[in-house]
């Protein structure tokens, strides 16, 4: 059965790879929905499910303001009025629940939504681009590459929108320049904030470095107020030569910081189970380079719903039936499909024939193709789309400084060594653990050193009651990054757990804390839910609790004793508390 299961698996994989993307796919469903007469509002992520709980979030009102006199004047409503506020773009990928305004009750609620908000100026002398906070970050980088300039800095996922992205500290890879932090790149922005009565309920902050608020409204997290545009640095349109180099993972810990010294846009992508570590070897390349290469990573295309839900029945099959050699073939199967096709580097823009690739920056710097269609396919979507049975996963982001994260790998080596190669299949399974390089920021919710962010994902079942295969071995892993090594969490990403004590993990947070009494004194911008990631406060423990991320456990009935999972010690960190499969509580 597990090597038919296998064969199935890679012939869905490499035609997958092998055919040519979709021209169209079904366009990503918009994160609020309302009833027919414009009430009942939900909001909810592009995955599906928050990291807090997997309900949506009801709100009592919704705004689509095309212009900033239209968001100034639905501030100064909900500020008359004492109502919650929060923001959203139109794309939602927030994995926290960070833009619900919460309330409960008759509370009253507003959600500013910036989908219409999506203009987008360049000024070529000055070499800026200004553009709405609801921008979507690829018309922002076409706009820069048609007047000859490049924004030097963007996350790997384009599906986002500008406001966003830098309100939520979004990042690249780099310690050169700037560094990979859009948000370092951020000459001004403008802030709409609540205000008085004598004020008219609302008030425009126009913020340029140097001015005392700035350093607080880069990295708001929607505290503040709003955001309603924002003017990034450029720098002359340039091309990147990338190439994909495989190692032994066995000087990983060793050589990673001379890896990002070396090259501009590096990155390492780790996986553990094969004991192999990918370079990214990414510079820059003069603009007469040969070459017209096109970053559409893998992960990010448009893909058949039947593949990916065939894929996730598979999973779900191995996971239930503690399939651990099935998951173990199956990532080793997502290994080589990615490796044959480049990881979605085509050079020519259609196919992957070899190393190097070389392109424009604006081609090569993010990708997100399933996320552009205009047209609906009833074939194709992205692979984590809600509305199918496809991926569905938790994302853990962890923020270190080199010394320990050379530690943290020493570590993870070790729990490698003790659990045995096969239990960390799970996040090969995905994209390994993604290693990436983020400059010192002057942002007070940017990093305060030059830092490395390891990103994993790994299967999240569809049930939060379902305990998962090797749960203990990664719910180790989170405790080793947060806990032990005192990694701050990706404020965008990450399960609650991730987030205890983090306002102590960041220097200048009395600082931003000062900022926010300042422009919102009434918390209006405030809610339940970002007081749980900012707060940092574990949430009331209850049964089953540490399954879905929402606490460590400290007790059996965190886990699942009904089905054999009990709270253990960790195997090499022994501090931690996991949910380990025994059968039986005294094994």
């Amino acid at each position: 059965m597990e090597m038919r299961a296998t064969f199935l698996l890679l012939s869905l994989l490499l035609v997958s790879c092998h055919a040519p993307a979709p021209a169209h796919a079904l366009p990503p469903r918009r994160p609020v929905r309302c009833g027919g007469g414009g009430g009942d509002c939900v909001l909810s992520n592009a995955y599906g499910a928050w990291s807090s709980d997997r309900a949506d979030c009801p709100v009592s009102a919704v705004a689509y303001p095309a212009s900033e006199r239209e968001v100034v004047a639905a501030v100064a409503r909900a500020s008359a009025a004492g109502a919650r506020v929060k923001v959203v773009s139109g794309f939602a990928h927030t994995i926290p629940k960070l833009a619900c305004p919460g309330g409960g009750g008759n509370a009253s609620t507003l959600l500013i939504s910036t989908a219409r908000l999506a203009g987008v100026e360049v000024d070529a002398a000055a070499r800026t681009v200004t553009a709405d906070a609801g921008a979507p970050l690829r018309a922002v980088i076409d706009a820069a590459e048609a007047h000859g300039l490049s924004l030097a800095a963007a996350p790997y996922w384009e599906g986002v929108s500008v406001g966003g992205l830098v309100s939520t500290g979004s990042h690249g890879s780099s310690w050169w320049g700037r560094g990979g932090a859009v948000h370092d790149h951020v000459e001004g922005l403008r802030l709409v904030a609540p205000a008085g009565e004598a004020d008219g309920w609302a008030t425009v902050l126009p913020l340029r470095r140097g001015d005392e608020l700035f350093p607080a409204a880069l990295v708001s997290l929607g505290l503040l107020g709003v955001v309603t545009k924002i003017t990034l640095s450029l720098e002359p349109r340039f091309k990147r030569s990338i190439t994909y180099e495989y190692r032994d993972d066995s000087t990983f810990q060793d050589d990673f910081t001379a890896h990002a010294s070396r090259h501009e846009f590096a990155d390492i992508t780790w996986y553990p189970s094969q004991h192999t570590a990918v370079y990214r070897v990414d510079d820059r390349a003069p603009l007469n380079a040969s070459g017209d290469g096109v970053n559409d990573f893998i992960g990010f295309q448009a893909t058949p719903i039947a593949a990916t839900a065939g894929l996730r029945a598979l999973e779900t099959s191995l996971e239930r039936s503690k399939n651990v050699r099935g998951k173990c073939a199956l990532a080793a199967a997502e290994s080589a499909a990615k490796r044959l096709v480049g990881n979605g580097l085509k050079n020519n823009g259609l196919l992957f024939t070899g190393y190097p690739v070389v392109g424009y920056q604006g081609k090569m710097q993010t990708s997100g193709s399933c996320a552009r269609s205009l047209a609906a396919d009833l074939l194709s979507a992205c692979g984590w789309d809600p509305r199918f049975h496809g991926i569905f996963f938790y994302e853990s982001t962890a923020i270190f400084s080199p010394a320990r994260f050379r530690d943290f790998v020493l570590d993870v080596k070790r729990l490698r060594d003790a659990a045995g190669a096969e239990s960390l299949c799970g996040v090969d399974v995905y994209n390994g653990l993604l290693v990436r390089f983020v400059k010192a920021s002057a942002a007070h919710l940017g990093q305060p050193e030059n830092s490395v962010v390891v990103d994993f994902n790994y299967y999240r079942a569809s049930d939060p009651a379902a305990p998962r295969l090797s749960e203990d071995v990664w719910e180790e892993v989170e405790q080793l990054a947060f806990v032990k090594h005192g990694a701050r969490p990706h404020w965008a990403k990450n399960r609650l757990v991730a987030f205890a004590g983090v306002q102590g993990k960041y220097p200048r947070w009395g600082q931003f804390a000062a900022a926010k009494r300042r422009l919102d004194p009434r918390g209006l911008f405030d809610s339940p839910w970002s007081d749980e990631v900012v707060g940092g406060v574990e949430m009331d423990k209850g049964d089953g609790c540490a399954l879905d991320g929402r606490c460590v456990c400290s007790e059996d009935r965190h886990c699942s004793p009904g089905q054999g999972y009990y709270c253990w010690p960790g195997l090499v960190f022994t501090e931690a508390r996991v949910c380990r499969y025994s059968v039986s509580q005294n094994q």
